[in-house]
């Protein structure tokens, strides 16, 4: 926090900017972490406290991301562990954030069992739910549902779902990494219209032609806030308005096929992807920002993912031929379809880097608003070509002030126990151990 102001006029974390656009939809703005909204320490929210009740915290959030298909291992986890790690080719993106991320290695996806499906489905059921696959959908919820039954008060949305590419290969188990129980998938929005639209609570032609801005609508409510701001949080007003102006820019400069699903029989694989995943995730830096909601999930490829990669050079094959032989694949056992999975790999984790930066740039109370957000990125197997489902990686980062950061741990434990740490430990959900089917412990070593 960039200075300490005993004496102001405070502002409820609950305000908004709203308005009305020319077709008379509702617009709603919602306010980043202002100066004024906290207490002078900066620990918790000033407008709300009450003489007799105790200061509320600043809202923990929790962000669940998965990657299609797995790694090849030599190129992605360090040989060597804790704060020294080696930084490998697929880690090279978080050179930069290395004390802001652990590394976590050996954790196994347990739930697979005997259960049916072809090691796809199998292995998403577990990582996602931490329960057998039933041959038609995962046996219970997934962890970012069972988390947002516990921290969704108080939200516009108890939690939102977000995708980025538009495969239609497969089942919903595929398709799908958010369930709020069997048979009841909850399909990522993948347009980044769409979710614009969602979270403005607007579709103004206007907008969608390229002619207005949607902060037209809401003009005056925000001069009117600003006449009473200070001027750092006139300053941070103005900055996020300015970025959301530039989302707009980024949307409606996208290629007019981007506003809608491809059809399945449609090459719909060959699209930017890298262009939309900055624009979903500054969506989701916006909706965490301005307390939309307090839970999400990020489906950056798709379970048994089939994109290809024409900006990393790649679109030969599809991402799951390149992970066995299949197709016009070197196959992953060999040394091109090892450094051709590096390469994806290396991709996905350079767009959770940037979500990751994305959420430190942005001061709340007195640190940022990654401090007070829980990340936890999986892989949907280990090792790609055998469809490993032990001695899997994860990533974390987030809640400084709860979590480690700044090494590689292997750890010995499952998903279920690294959920049920993270939803104890650093969200402070207050589930109890049988939330998590597969875990037996905390996974202590995650901790401060």
């Amino acid at each position: 926090m960039s200075q300490v102001i005993t004496k102001r006029a405070r502002l409820s974390r609950r305000s908004l900017l709203k308005g009305f656009a020319i077709s008379h939809a509702s617009v709603i703005v919602g306010l980043p972490p202002l100066v004024s909204m906290f207490n002078s320490a900066g620990t918790a929210y000033a407008a709300d406290l009450d003489p007799a009740k105790k200061a509320a915290p600043v809202a923990k959030r929790f962000v669940l991301w998965f990657n299609g298909n797995g790694i090849p291992e030599r190129y992605w986890i360090p040989d060597r562990t804790g704060a020294d790690y080696d930084i490998t080719p697929c880690l090279a993106p978080l050179a930069r954030l290395h004390d802001e991320v652990h590394v976590l290695s050996g954790l196994d996806n347990a739930a697979i069992g005997s259960a049916a499906g072809d090691g796809h489905s199998t292995a998403m059921s577990a990582l996602m739910t931490c329960t057998h696959y039933t041959g038609r959908s995962p046996g219970g919820p997934s962890v970012d549902q069972i988390i947002a039954r516990k921290l969704a008060a108080e939200t516009r949305f108890r939690s939102l779902q977000i995708g980025v590419s538009q495969e239609s290969f497969g089942s919903s188990i595929h398709k799908n990494m958010s369930w709020s129980g069997p048979d009841r998938p909850l399909a990522p929005e993948e347009i980044p219209h769409r979710l614009f639209d969602r979270l403005f609570g607007a579709k103004d032609q206007g907008w969608v032609d390229r002619k207005r801005s949607i902060l037209d609508a809401v003009y005056q409510d925000a001069n009117l806030l600003r006449k009473d701001l200070p001027r750092e949080d006139s300053q941070r007003l103005d900055e996020h308005l300015a970025s959301i102006r530039d989302l707009e820019r980024a949307i409606t400069s996208l290629p007019p096929e981007y506003r809608q699903a491809a059809k399945p029989e449609e090459d719909f694989d060959m699209k930017d992807w890298p262009r939309i995943a900055k624009i979903q995730s500054d969506l989701l830096a916006y909706a965490l920002v301005t307390r939309q909601t307090r839970v999400a999930s990020y489906m950056l490829t798709k379970c048994q993912g089939l994109a290809r990669f024409p900006w990393l050079g790649h679109d030969e094959a599809r991402h799951h031929d390149y992970t066995h032989a299949d197709g016009k694949a070197p196959g992953a056992d060999k040394a091109t379809g090892q450094r051709i999975l590096r390469d994806i790999c290396r991709w996905h984790v350079e767009e959770f880097a940037y979500l990751v930066a994305k959420l430190k740039s942005i001061p709340e109370g007195s640190g940022t608003v990654l401090d007070n957000t829980c990340l936890v990125f999986v892989h949907e197997h280990a090792e790609a070509n055998v469809h490993k489902a032990s001695g899997m990686i994860a990533l974390v980062a987030g809640s400084k002030d709860r979590l480690v950061h700044g090494r590689h741990t292997r750890v010995d434990g499952t998903f279920g126990d690294l959920y049920r740490t993270l939803a104890d430990g650093a969200l402070d959900a207050g589930l109890s151990a049988e939330a998590f089917p597969t875990s037996s412990r905390q996974l202590t070593e995650l901790l401060a």
